[in-house]
C-alpha cells in the first residue's frame, strides 16, 4: 500500500443556527451568544473551572471526537483576550486540564486497545491572539482547545491520497520555514530540555507508516507508556516543550521584525537562546531574508502570525508507542494534518444520523469517567437529555 497523506470524507449534519446578516460566520462563532448555545446543544460536562467538553457536532471523525475547552466567553467578551495558550491558564486550570485529558485518554486506549485498529490522538490547537477574526484559517472558536478523536485505520487504508500540496498539510507554506530552512537548528535546540520522562527520537521513527506524517518535527516518545499520564512530571515536561517552542518562535520572529538579535525578555532558556539561536548563521540569515520578504511583499506578510501559535499532541503510533509532537499554527489547520490526515466535511443527514447513536454513546461513556472522577458537573443537552441517546427531530 502507497505511504501518503489520505483525504477522508466526514458527513456532518445541517447546522440549526442562523447567522444575524452582516456578521461573518467566524464573527458569529465566537460570540457569547453561539457559545451559550455550543454548550447547550451539544455540551457534555463542564468544571468549576469552566473546562467544558463538548461534542464536535461538524468534526473530524464519527468515530470519536470531542473536544474540551476553557470557555471563558462568559467571563471575558472581547474574544481577541481570552486565554488561548497553555502558558495563559492558571495553576488551578492547568491541573484540571491535565486531569481531564488523562482521562479521557485512558477511555480512548481502553475502548481502542489495538494500533493497528484505530489511530488515536489527543492535541492542543492554539493561536495567535491578535490574529483578526475574519482571517482566512482562523479556528471556529477562538479558545484553547484540547481535542480527542480516534480513527479507525480501515477508513484511513480506504481513502484516496490526499494533494500533498494542501494548504493544511503544508501549513499555508509555513512548514517549509521550520522544517527546511530552520530544522537543524530547531531540533538542536529543543534536544537541550533537560527531559527525563520524554525522550527525543528520530523523526523519520516518529512517522505513521500509512501516511508517513508528522513530517521532519521534533518527537518524544512517553518512556513507560499511558500509567506516566499520572505522574505530574510528565505535565512538566510536557509544558517544557511547549515553553521550548515558544522561545524558539519569539526568538526568530522578534529578529525578523527588528533586524537585531536578542534575548526575548519572557525568555525561558536565556543562556540556550544566546548559546544555540543567536549563535547560529544560519538561523540569522533565515530571519534576515525572510526580513527583506515581508518588507518588499505585501500579501506574504499580512500571512505572518507574529504571535507564537502551536500544535502540540500525543498520538499512538503503529507500534503502539505514545509520541509527543509540536509545531507552530500559521492557518489554523487541524492537528490531523501533522499526522496526514485531511479531512473533508459533507453535509449528510442520513450517514450521520446512522452513526450518530454509536458516537453519542462513546461520549457518554467517556463522560462518565470525569463524572466517577468528581471533576464537575454534566450537562443533558437535547441530544443526550437523560445519559442517553435521543435521536434528533
Amino acid at each position: 500500500m502507497k505511504t501518503g497523506a489520505r483525504e477522508i470524507i466526514t458527513p456532518r449534519p445541517k447546522m440549526s443556527l442562523t447567522i444575524p446578516q452582516g456578521m461573518a460566520p467566524v464573527e458569529f462563532f465566537n460570540s457569547p451568544a453561539n457559545l451559550k448555545n455550543l454548550a447547550e446543544e451539544n455540551g457534555l460536562f463542564r468544571t468549576p473551572e469552566n473546562l467544558l467538553m463538548y461534542r464536535k457536532l461538524i468534526g473530524h471523525s464519527v468515530e470519536f471526537d470531542a473536544s474540551i475547552i476553557l470557555d471563558t466567553s462568559k467571563r471575558i467578551l472581547d474574544p481577541l483576550g481570552r486565554p488561548v495558550r497553555r502558558d495563559q491558564m492558571s495553576r488551578q486550570q492547568k491541573k484540571v486540564w491535565s486531569q481531564m485529558t488523562r482521562i479521557m485518554f485512558e477511555y480512548m486506549l481502553e475502548k481502542y486497545p489495538d494500533p493497528a485498529e484505530h489511530l488515536i490522538l489527543f492535541g492542543e490547537a492554539s493561536l495567535d491572539a491578535t490574529w483578526p477574526l475574519n482571517k482566512p484559517g482562523v479556528p471556529s472558536i477562538r479558545m484553547i482547545h484540547n481535542h480527542f478523536m480516534a480513527f479507525p485505520m480501515q477508513d484511513l487504508e480506504n481513502a484516496k491520497l490526499a494533494n500533498a500540496n494542501d494548504l493544511n498539510l503544508t501549513d499555508s507554506g509555513h512548514h517549509s520555514l521550520f522544517l527546511r530552512h530552520l530544522s537543524g537548528v530547531y531540533h538542536e535546540f529543543l534536544e537541550v530540555l533537560d527531559l527525563q520522562i520524554l525522550s527525543q527520537i528520530p523523526s523519520n521513527e516518529s512517522a505513521i507508516k500509512l501516511t508517513g506524517y508528522p513530517q521532519g518535527l521534533p518527537s518524544w516518545e512517553l518512556k513507560g507508556g499511558v500509567s506516566l499520564l499520572k505522574n505530574q512530571y510528565f505535565w512538566y515536561e510536557y509544558e517544557q516543550v511547549l515553553l521550548g517552542f515558544l522561545d524558539f518562535y519569539r526568538t526568530f520572529f522578534a529578529l525578523v521584525s527588528t533586524g537585531e538579535p536578542h534575548v526575548p525578555k519572557q525568555a525561558n532558556f536565556p543562556h540556550q537562546i544566546s548559546e544555540v539561536l543567536l549563535d547560529s548563521g544560519r538561523f540569522q540569515r533565515v530571519a534576515r531574508d525572510l526580513r527583506e520578504k515581508v518588507i518588499q511583499d505585501p500579501l506574504f506578510a499580512n500571512e505572518i502570525r507574529w504571535r507564537p501559535a502551536y500544535k502540540q499532541l500525543l498520538y499512538r503510533d503503529d507500534k503502539g508507542r505514545l509520541i509527543v509532537t509540536i509545531s507552530q499554527n500559521s492557518v489554523g489547520n487541524a492537528i490531523t494534518e501533522l499526522l496526514g490526515i485531511v479531512v473533508k466535511r459533507k453535509e449528510d443527514e442520513a450517514t450521520y444520523a446512522a452513526v450518530e447513536p454509536g458516537l453519542v454513546t462513546r461520549l457518554l461513556e467517556a463522560r462518565e469517567k470525569l463524572v466517577e472522577a468528581n471533576l464537575g458537573e454534566v450537562i443533558a443537552a437535547p441530544s443526550w437529555r437523560n445519559g442517553e441517546f435521543v435521536p434528533r427531530t
